[in-house]
């Protein structure tokens, strides 16, 4: 039998894969008879995705033995580019292929070669959080695209009462504050007042396509630790990035 499932959404489907694809060209997805996993190092070995997507997330979901599937990313793209919010996905891996369906009023089947990756195995991050912060995901975004005018690094702060973004260059400087008065800020917690800074290139990358997921960002960190900026899919999926912190 191999591996099979039916995804309801095409449109949501291809969110999912050019999110992983902001950081990675290609990819050893990993599938269970509890779902699909995929955790992968960006090039620069400065940012790690981890995906998981359980079975129930599936209108269809079968397999039989752990099983993994290399893809190349950027040839998955061109074909999922081509699906609709109104149609589903059908991913079949048989005799060393991946068969892609586009089923909607009329099937579309493509076809792609798996590719070997060959790449260390990675284990959880291992990270202690002091600070976390669920806010509006677009709200996120545009604070990124606004430190991304001023520098290529942002400096996220946070104490007790405030959560901000500062960026400064010889430019000028920008400040975003998120508070829960504006309905920005869902929730809130800091057990340590906590600084880092972060590449605001990495961070849009991430936010680009992500954000179209889920209307609420996840965001943890500590001092001069990894963030995590992580986003809940419908279901009871979840995609997470984590990021390595910069030095002033």
């Amino acid at each position: 039998m191999g591996v099979r499932f039916i995804f309801g959404d095409a449109r949501e489907w291809k969110y999912i894969i050019q999110s992983l694809a902001t950081l990675i060209d290609e990819a050893n997805f990993v599938f269970t008879a509890e779902g699909l996993k995929l955790r992968a190092l960006d090039p620069s070995r400065i940012a790690m995705i981890d995906l998981e997507l359980p079975s129930i997330i599936f209108e269809e979901y079968e397999c039989d033995e752990e099983t993994l599937v290399g893809v190349d990313l950027e040839e998955l793209n061109k074909i999922l580019r081509r699906g609709r919010a109104d149609e589903r996905i059908g991913f079949e891996v048989t005799e060393g292929r991946l068969k892609v369906k586009i089923i909607g009023k009329a099937s579309r089947t493509f076809s792609l070669p798996l590719i070997d990756i060959v790449g260390e195995e990675l284990g959880p991050l291992k990270v202690t959080f002091n600070v976390k912060a669920k806010l509006l995901s677009d709200t996120l975004n545009d604070a990124i695209k606004d430190a991304e005018q001023i520098s290529d690094a942002v400096k996220f702060n946070a104490n007790e009462d405030v959560f901000s973004l500062n960026a400064s260059s010889d430019k000028g400087e920008v400040e975003v504050v998120f508070d829960k008065e504006s309905g920005a800020l869902i929730e809130y917690e800091v057990t340590e007042p906590s600084t880092a800074i972060y590449s605001t290139g990495y961070l849009s990358d991430m936010l680009k396509k992500a954000s179209a997921l889920s209307d609420i960002a996840i965001v943890e960190f500590s001092s001069n630790k990894p963030l995590s900026l992580s986003f809940e899919i419908a279901g009871g999926g979840r995609l997470t990035y984590y990021l390595a912190p910069r030095t002033e």
